[in-house]
Formats: C-alpha cells, structure tokens, sequence
C-alpha cells in the first residue's frame, strides 16, 4: 500500500471513530444550546428574566382556562440534559404554558427538561408549608420516554449446553441457573 493510500486510510478511520463517539451521547435539537448553570432553588428575583434549561420529575399536572402548569421537582440533567433520578433535588419550579397539556400524558413521575424565561414567583402549599415557586413560561418542554424496564429472558435448554451437566446435581435444588439473557430497552 502507498503511504497516499494510508494516509487516506488512517484519516478515513480517524472521522469514522469520531463519527461514532460523537453518537453516544447526543443532545435532543430542541434542547440544544447555552443556559446559565444554576437551579431553581438558588432563583431569586434578579432571575427574574432569565432563560433558564431545568428539568426533573412531574409533580402535578394542572390546566387553567387558558394554560397549563406543569410542577417539576428539580434534578440535576446529564451531558444528554435528561434528569439524573435518584434523592438528590433542586427545589421545586412551575413550567406554564398556553393551551391545554393532557395530565394523563403528563402525569406525575414523567422525566422532562424545559427551556423557559423566569417570569415571576408564585406561593403554594406542599402538605401544610408555605413554598415559594419559581415560574417559567415554558418555550420548550421536552418530554423524556419512561425508563426501560430490563427484561432478562432465560434460556430453558441451557442444561443441554452445560458440560458439567448432570454431574451438579446441587445446581437443581434451591437455585436457579440463567447461562445467557438479553437485555431488552427502549
């Protein structure tokens, strides 16, 4: 092979590589952009104005005559801009906007990431406390799909394949084996 030819190669394979790591982890086109790196529990009223990118799970569903606010508690978003789930929160917000949001699709425990302008605070209750909410009027609300469930399918014959079979027999009482699974996602 002449060095042109590997040259052009090597170069080939080198955007191929780069082609493919930037695949792994791509963010939505909607959510795509540069937003200041605070949380709504740290909004104050010079926020006011701000265009804010937060996400988080929902809490409440609740459509107005003219709107629909959407009550987010606040998680951190991955390099994706998906929120990462777990204990760890940031407050609560309100993401409103025109027309009407279905609460069924909408419904609580859903994962989405909103990119808004702070408009203004509203208080509301959680149980008998007082809270303070930040409001978004919502310019995009990127609704995640639910987390995939793992399913691991379990291959019956794998007794057959087994070179130990039937010679443990202590396998068979109280156990169960699974030689292969698949994992099945979204």
């Amino acid at each position: 092979m002449n060095p042109q030819s590997r040259n052009i190669l090597v170069a080939a394979a080198g955007l191929l590589g780069l082609g493919l790591l930037s695949g792994c982890a791509s963010i939505p086109a909607p959510l795509a952009g540069d937003y200041p790196d605070f949380q709504p529990d740290q909004a104050t009223e010079r926020s006011i104005g701000g265009q804010v990118r937060w996400g988080g799970q929902i809490v409440d569903t609740r459509p107005q005559a003219d709107q629909t606010c959407i009550e987010v508690l606040a998680r951190t978003l991955d390099r994706e801009h998906r929120p990462v789930s777990g204990d760890r929160h940031h407050g609560r917000f309100l993401a409103c906007r025109e027309g009407f949001k279905d609460p069924e699709i909408f419904k609580r425990g859903r994962e989405l990431t909103i990119i808004g302008r702070i408009t203004d605070f509203s208080e509301g209750t959680i149980g008998e406390f007082i809270y303070r909410y930040p409001v978004l009027d919502a310019e995009v609300i990127y609704l995640w799909a639910d987390h995939p469930d793992l399913v691991m399918l379990h291959d019956p014959w794998w007794r057959y394949h087994d070179p130990w079979w039937p010679h443990r027999p202590w396998l068979w009482h109280g156990r169960s084996r699974v030689s292969g699974q698949i994992i099945i996602r979204k």
